[in-house]
């Protein structure tokens, strides 16, 4: 009992040893106490770090956040809260994970998630940035707010703080977050006192909603990083560029409307471009049949034997097969193919017995019900069945047995054609085919 006593205290003694600490440093501690006076009340630009004691990528970033709060000081203030411990100050700004930072502008009510590097170089520059923006603002007779109402300042709120889904950014986090992400974005390079930019403005927010998850889109203050701007060859106001999931060197040109369903049917036909097709799947045991049912249609073809077929035949059918999932590639289906006779149990629950090799079978797992194919196994007829499928107008019909079932372990295919099994040798040797039978043989 004492030896396990010793090691939990060792344990609590080596947790607080490495726990964030910024006692001592210019990095101000922060509490639902004195955050409104300190922070919300203050005419000061704010950054501030949301963080756990014991998380490590907080415990990363302590060294780094104190080296940039005393680098800033006396220009932006940083500050820390213990969002561990005062869970109802965490939970007021949205803060799911540690560390997170927010930057508290001009209007303290709207802060915005700060995306920049990890390093107390990029916070600086975050800072920095921030700070910027709202002199511009007051130089331009904004007030220094950063709302929408009042037309400058920052148009981002990083991931939908304050309802906003546009993402803010600037020349220390466009090339993390844009250039090398994998992701689509569309960007727009504002100034806050153009005109046109701010009737883009609620537009631009709610495509950003509209299109989560699909294409992120984003915002520049054009007038603050001028060099971003010139990079891109911005020239006028508002200018919007696509950066594809892909090679971002060369963005394109956003020519479309500047209403929100104008840009959210841009984005959501480039991000279908850049989404990979399913692969067409042979069905060899039960794993593959479980990834393939727990989408929404499960789509099985039953192809003829190799010794029918040939490999040519079977490449044949597999490429159609992979045509129709990418035309099909927006849609929730899996893709599978099994050599005929081969699942007998998956044959007999889909009732493909009755219609001959090649079949097509759509699966629905979670209503226990498929849908077979009555035309003819061709890209017109696929097509036509599947497009009757997605609508719900296919004709469907209950798994028999009321479960999905059982598939068998199977060889994968080796891409070469089949060979006809060799019979067994008779040896022929004492046989003579001259002599006739004797009587007695007879």
């Amino acid at each position: 009992m004492a030896v396990s006593q010793a090691l939990i205290l060792l344990s609590v003694l080596a947790c607080s040893a490495y726990a964030v600490d910024y006692a001592g440093s210019d990095v101000i501690d922060l509490t639902p106490t004195n955050f409104q006076s300190r922070v919300i009340d203050s005419e000061y630009v704010w950054i501030i770090e949301f963080y756990a004691p014991w998380c490590g990528h907080c415990k990363s970033l302590a060294p780094e956040w104190k080296k940039a709060a005393t680098a800033l000081k006396g220009i932006v203030k940083v500050g820390a809260v213990n969002a561990d411990s005062h869970q109802s100050l965490g939970g007021q700004y949205g803060v799911r994970g540690f560390p997170t930072i927010k930057i508290f502008g001009a209007n303290k009510n709207s802060p915005t998630d700060y995306q920049g590097a990890r390093s107390a170089s990029g916070i600086v520059q975050g800072g920095l940035d921030a700070a910027r923006q709202v002199a511009n603002a007051r130089l331009s007779g904004g007030g220094g707010s950063s709302s929408s109402s009042g037309g400058s300042g920052s148009r981002g709120s990083g991931s939908g703080s304050g309802g906003n889904d546009v993402v803010e950014l600037t020349e220390s986090n466009f090339n993390e977050l844009v250039m090398q992400s994998s992701e689509p974005w569309l960007v727009e390079f504002f100034a806050p006192w153009c005109g046109h930019c701010k009737s883009l403005e609620p537009q631009w927010k709610r495509a950003a909603t509209d299109l989560k998850g699909k294409v992120k889109l984003g915002a520049v203050d054009a007038t603050v990083h001028q060099s971003l701007s010139s990079r891109y060859g911005v020239q006028g106001f508002p200018t919007i560029k696509f950066f594809p999931a892909g090679d971002k060197s060369s963005p394109e040109d956003y020519q479309g409307g500047r209403t929100a369903s104008d840009i959210v049917s841009f984005g959501e036909s480039k991000a279908l471009e850049s989404v990979e097709p399913p692969k067409v799947e042979q069905l060899v045991g039960q794993e593959s049949f479980e990834a393939c049912t727990e989408k929404q249609l499960c789509t099985v073809a039953f192809l003829p034997h190799i010794l029918d077929s040939g490999a040519e035949g079977r490449n044949n059918y597999i490429t159609l097969l992979q045509s129709m999932a990418d035309k099909y590639k927006a849609r929730p289906f899996g893709w599978l193919w099994s050599e005929g006779a081969v699942q007998t149990k998956l044959e007999e629950a889909v009732d493909v017995g009755g219609f001959g090799y090649p079949a097509l079978v759509t699966i629905s797992a979670k209503k226990l019900k498929y849908a077979p194919l009555r035309g003819a196994f061709s890209k017109t007829g696929i097509n036509e069945f599947l497009q009757a499928v997605t609508i719900g107008r296919g004709s469907t019909q209950a798994i028999r047995g009321s479960e999905l079932p059982k598939i068998y372990k199977s060889e994968p295919w080796d891409g070469k054609d089949g060979e006809i099994p060799a019979e067994d040798d008779i040896d022929l040797s004492d046989v003579s085919l001259d002599d006739e039978p004797s009587k007695d043989e007879l």
